[in-house]
């Protein structure tokens, strides 16, 4: 994988956040040309501030909701490949800004398909939704891709409409014609964990502030069961398909899960749990978990699992880690921060661990 993205032009937006500053340094360590849209880092800290990833893109600070900027800066680039992560990626403040969270996420994800269609030199693009997108009926059994669309909340379905839109492009205009050289596919990750998250309402980035600020950790949905996995994991599977859109467009432009194992979803009462044992074995002293559900807090999903055999068999993609080495992964990014250790080379480390499993 690493020599196909060697000096490959790649366009992401949404590079300063989490995922996308994860995206950003491993594509620069392959080699890519790395051109990034988006606005500033969501979040103080960052990532992308604290592992200097300034240094690994070109950035034009822009909104996916402005479709001039996105297309003309999409133009300047000329690039190979597009990964489309710029998101209001967050279930309660989709409650508290659901306009905003629809122009972003449907109308962005629009804006960013028409920059696609008028940049001649795109041969892949990969669109990043969400697990959160399916109409989720509490069931054990993990949605496949071609489950309904739906969601409850302004989020949710923001990012099921966003999948409607990236398929009606798809086959409206690219796989309809005959000549078409640019693949699309949507992906869809479960619950990530990993260092370098500082998100509001977000289970881990609390965690860290709690510990930090010496004051108990809340948990509002202790009994929630989601599907967990490590940000490098899902990760793998959007550069598998950006590759694989690349050389052959048609072949594998659809929907594709990438979660954890059946295995590994655990509750949120018990990540909390897992977590704090993982960052004593770094000397870092456990927080205080109160467990404090909210009876009228506004509606999350409480059972939500992927199937992802779609990619085990076509793709022969599967995660590399479980659900305990996530955590250890993540405690030690969390405990290099809190120890003031270089973050950047703390993350090629995890990268490069990660390449190495099989």
């Amino acid at each position: 994988m690493a020599h196909f993205w060697r000096d490959k032009r790649v366009f992401i937006t949404g590079h300063t956040g989490f995922k996308g500053s994860w995206l950003t340094l491993w594509l620069h360590m392959m080699g890519a040309k790395v051109s990034g849209y988006s606005l500033p880092a969501p979040t103080n800290p960052s990532m992308f501030h604290l592992a200097r990833l300034h240094n690994c893109v070109q950035t034009t600070t822009g909104d996916v909701r402005d479709p001039k900027h996105l297309a003309d800066t999409m133009a300047a680039v000329q690039p190979d490949v597009v990964f489309h992560l710029a998101a209001q990626a967050l279930v309660r403040d989709s409650y508290q800004t659901p306009v905003d969270t629809y122009a972003t996420n449907v109308m962005g994800t629009v804006h960013l398909l028409e920059a696609v269609r008028n940049t001649p030199s795109v041969r892949s693009v990969v669109v990043v939704t969400s697990d959160k997108c399916y109409e989720n009926r509490e069931w054990l059994w993990g949605y496949r891709e071609d489950d309904p669309m739906g969601g409850h909340d302004p989020y949710s379905n923001s990012k099921g409409a966003a999948e409607l839109v990236t398929s009606a492009y798809r086959r409206s205009f690219f796989a309809s014609n005959p000549d078409n050289q640019t693949g699309i596919a949507s992906v869809r990750a479960g619950n990530v964990i990993g260092g370098g998250d500082f998100a509001a309402d977000r289970l881990i980035p609390d965690f860290i502030r709690a510990l930090e600020k010496e004051t108990p950790l809340r948990i509002r949905n202790p009994h929630s069961v989601r599907p967990w996995q490590f940000v490098l994991e899902p990760l793998s599977g959007y550069l598998q398909i950006g590759q694989l859109l690349f050389e052959q467009a048609g072949k594998h432009a659809e929907a594709w899960n990438f979660g954890p194992a059946e295995n590994d979803p655990q509750s949120v009462g018990q990540l909390c749990n897992n977590f704090n044992h993982a960052l004593q074995q770094h000397e870092v002293k456990p927080a205080q978990v109160v467990l404090e559900p909210q009876a009228n807090a506004p509606h999350e999903a409480t059972l939500l699992r992927l199937d992802i055999s779609k990619a085990r068999q076509r793709l022969g993609w599967a995660p590399r880690t479980e659900l305990q080495t996530a955590l250890e992964l993540t405690a030690q990014w969390y405990a290099g921060y809190l120890n003031n250790e270089d973050l950047r080379a703390l993350s090629e480390n995890q990268i490069a661990f990660y390449q190495s499993l099989t």
